[in-house]
């Protein structure tokens, strides 16, 4: 059994009655502090963090106004000590009373309230200051989780009912004289306890899907169109899930469609350009498979860190390396010999074109990667390990890794194929040279290891149609 003691209660009235216009000043205190600081929370604050502010009103407002309740608590357990001190009586009672008082009081106003402004605020104050959405691009805003919205939800309607009933029993029985059965406050105890695991239960129901929706919709703004949601449910989140992965599928297939034009544009470039260079042909679709071998062993190998996107990325770009020589005038390119100084310095121009126009061509393109490769491909493969090579003679490791890749390829190429001013070399000289120009032309780590490639690469051009 729970006994109220009566004694305590009376004292406690007494007091109220004798410090009349003190406890009410004490009262006051209480919540005019929070009520002013309501006040200031956007009135008084940098510009910056007024939006911000504006948002968080709900919350901020509910968090606040508890601070009165638990500002008055305060007081009030000072005041129980205080008598506790001059009469010696223990005012156990009433201070259980008071905290259940305040506790019902605290969840009202932080969950019920917060609820209400939230409602209002969604519906009427947000659409009319941010109709463009977009809340946390506003700086100091905050997020209210579906967890933190779940026990908000279960306060109000469980935990709030069951403290305001304990609060009217204790005060009936106190009023009746009767005496409260410790079963009936093991029972309220249960209850809420069950309720705390049916409420984590349904907030895990509940906010999981929408993590993952979460996850992948930032997945799809980063591009990666592949993403999918594994939610399987005959609920609104199974056709949330399904909808959004029929999204996902129709952006990646728009995605690959407009890849295919964009390739094909590019490759449609690069024969146009080498249709004008009566000296290089087949040179794009050489130097292009060139790559794909070489990098495929540099992945086989295990010793390079060669990603899967840096692999397609590299040989996606091989056939846009030479694509500045469009702005190379004819009398230049179509030359039936070798070039001058001057009309080698005119040549030279393409690679800083090239980047120009590849930068150009792929500047829509929302996957940054493949267009640095694609320009540092087209700008540095004719720079030299040295220093001594074109267009900026950048030497060693200042050269973009895909460009001395490419300048391999494109070597041996010229090397092994036949042009109007020489006769293809045999692959004992080609190779020979590029040995001999590790180091100077050549990275000399990567020219060991594409020297390695060479029974690959004769069976490529061995396989070549004429």
């Amino acid at each position: 059994m729970l006994v109220i003691d009566n004694d305590e209660f009376k004292l406690w009235i007494d007091y109220i009655d004798k410090h009349e216009l003190e406890m009410t000043l004490l009262s006051s205190l209480s919540f005019i502090i929070p009520i002013t600081y309501c006040i200031l929370y956007v009135c008084v604050c940098k510009k910056e963090k007024v939006a911000g502010r504006i948002i968080n009103l709900p919350l901020a407002y509910s968090l606040i106004g508890s601070l009165g309740w638990l500002i008055n608590l305060l007081l009030e357990c000072i005041i129980l000590f205080t008598i506790y001190i001059k009469y010696g009586i223990s005012m156990h009672s009433v201070a259980i009373s008071s905290l259940l008082s305040i506790v019902q009081s605290c969840i009202f106003i932080s969950t019920i309230a917060f609820m209400c402004l939230s409602t209002i605020h969604r519906i009427y104050t947000l659409p009319k200051f941010f109709p463009n959405g977009n809340l946390s691009m506003y700086k100091g805003s905050k997020k209210i989780s579906t967890n933190a919205i779940m026990a908000t939800f279960f306060s109000s309607v469980c935990i709030f009912p069951i403290f305001y009933m304990v609060s009217v029993l204790r005060n009936y029985s106190f009023i009746n004289d009767f005496v409260v059965d410790k079963s009936v406050y093991v029972m309220v105890l249960g209850i809420i306890l069950v309720g705390i695991v049916l409420l984590i239960t349904v907030a895990y129901y509940m906010s999981q899907p929408l993590k993952k929706l979460k996850n992948a919709t930032e997945a799809i703004k980063n591009s990666e169109y592949d993403k999918h949601i594994d939610v399987v449910s005959s609920d609104d989140y199974g056709d949330l899930a399904d909808n959004f992965n029929s999204m996902s599928q129709a952006l990646l297939e728009q995605r690959n469609r407009i890849i295919t034009i964009q390739n094909s544009i590019i490759r449609g470039m690069a024969v146009m350009v080498e249709s004008r260079d009566n000296s290089t042909g087949g040179h794009i679709n050489r130097t292009s498979e060139c790559v794909r071998v070489f990098i495929e062993q540099l992945k086989r190998d295990g010793s390079f860190d060669i990603s899967d996107t840096f692999a397609n990325a590299i040989i996606k770009a091989a056939p846009m390396h030479d694509l500045g020589k469009i702005a190379v005038d004819d009398a230049v390119l179509r030359k039936p010999g070798r070039f001058t100084p001057e009309e080698f310095e005119i040549m030279k121009q393409h690679a800083a074109k090239g980047a120009e126009i590849v930068d150009e061509v792929l500047k829509e393109s929302d996957d940054e990667e493949f267009k640095n490769i694609a320009v540092n491909v087209a700008h540095y493969h004719h720079e030299k390990w040295d220093g001594s090579g074109y267009p900026n003679k950048i030497s060693g490791e200042n050269i973009p890794y895909e460009a001395r890749i490419m300048a391999l390829a494109d070597v041996f190429d010229a090397l092994v194929s036949k042009r109007c001013y020489k006769d293809s070399m045999s692959y004992d000289k080609a190779f020979q040279i590029i040995e001999e120009s590790l180091g100077q032309h050549f990275d000399p780590v990567l020219g060991r290891f594409f020297i390695s490639c060479r029974p690959k690469l004769e069976e490529l051009y061995n396989n070549l149609p004429e």
